[in-house]
């Protein structure tokens, strides 16, 4: 419990900060400056919060699911795919008026999650479903390895889009909005019951796949659930803020040692990484101003540093 309250706590004394960055003050006078509080600060923060959160509880669910503590939300080709989506609408917008009009009514966050969505399919049907954790593990490598090629060579092809690629796979928030914070919020209320609702059967599936089964465990059910609730959540994601690595990381490490069981786990890994994507947030608008870092770049230094020093200590587990 007190472990909540000061997860909570983080994320609204740097939700405070996140509407207090930016224009050199909070914006409450009115006027232009609470416009730009409430249309732009606001909805941003917000939407890290809520990006974070869904990265957090796919990184717990991921790290149940393979029972590894280094899986991440990405393992089953969701991000490679999102690229490739982002990278495909694009060069499709200069073929033909045609591709172009359908291209823009599908939108780079449509083609984001219609790609991370096709991936997880495309993982699960090379590796026959979910009756195999490790084909699904195996599987989930090969397609974001091969899409990842896939997106190069379609840059390669079409150089002229690589910088409006840059957004998307550095990742950035800026440019949640209120429309963003409704999706992000929907999907949350969607996948942490589902997940939570696994708690059980996760806290029986680190006894071992053989164990849990004789015990009346439903793999294949679960397999399912979990899955479902891993590409809805790193998709939505990953659609509206691009490629954020190391949230849904490190996000489980830090909260693993006050967890008693994974449906703390998996709250506290939500709540966890909405604070870290929120605390990033506010260091790349903060570090370079008026320039801002990628938010992505920031958590992939800060997440890889973490986690060097937990492997040099030995505590990655």
């Amino acid at each position: 419990m007190r472990t909540v309250l000061l997860l909570l706590a983080a994320g609204a004394l740097l939700a405070l900060a996140g509407l207090a960055v930016g224009s050199g003050g909070w914006g409450f006078s009115g006027g232009e400056d609470a416009w730009i509080t409430w249309e732009i600060r606001l909805p941003r923060s917000l939407g890290a919060w809520l990006t974070g959160a869904l990265l957090g509880l796919a990184g717990a669910v991921a790290q149940g699911l393979f029972r590894n503590p280094l899986a991440d939300p990405y393992l089953l080709g969701s991000s490679a795919g999102a690229a490739l989506g982002v990278a495909l609408l694009l060069a499709g917008l200069g073929l033909s008026p045609a591709t172009a009009a359908w291209s823009l009514r599908l939108g780079l966050t449509g083609a984001a999650f219609v790609g991370a969505t096709g991936a997880v399919a495309l993982t699960l049907l090379l590796s026959g479903g979910v009756s195999e954790t490790l084909r699904l593990l195996l599987a989930g490598v090969v397609v974001g390895v091969v899409l990842g090629a896939v997106t190069a060579l379609v840059l390669l092809l079409s150089p002229d889009i690589l910088q409006a690629m840059q957004s998307f796979l550095l990742g950035s928030t800026g440019y949640l909005g209120w429309r963003s914070v409704a999706v992000l919020a929907g999907v949350l209320a969607l996948c942490a019951p589902l997940a939570l609702a696994c708690s059980r059967a996760l806290d029986l599936l680190t006894l071992g796949e053989a164990t849990a089964a004789s015990l009346g465990l439903r793999l294949a059910l679960l397999r399912v659930a979990l899955v479902l609730t891993l590409a809805l959540a790193t998709g939505a994601a990953v659609a509206q803020a691009g490629l954020i690595a190391f949230v849904g990381l490190v996000a489980p490490h830090l909260v693993r040692r006050n967890a008693r069981g994974h449906g703390a786990l998996l709250a506290l890994s939500a709540l966890a990484g909405g604070a870290l994507l929120l605390g990033a947030d506010l260091l790349a608008r903060g570090l370079m101003a008026p320039q801002e870092l990628p938010v992505g770049v920031l958590t992939a230094l800060l997440g890889g540093s973490y986690l060097l020093w937990r492997m040099h200590r030995g505590a990655v587990a």
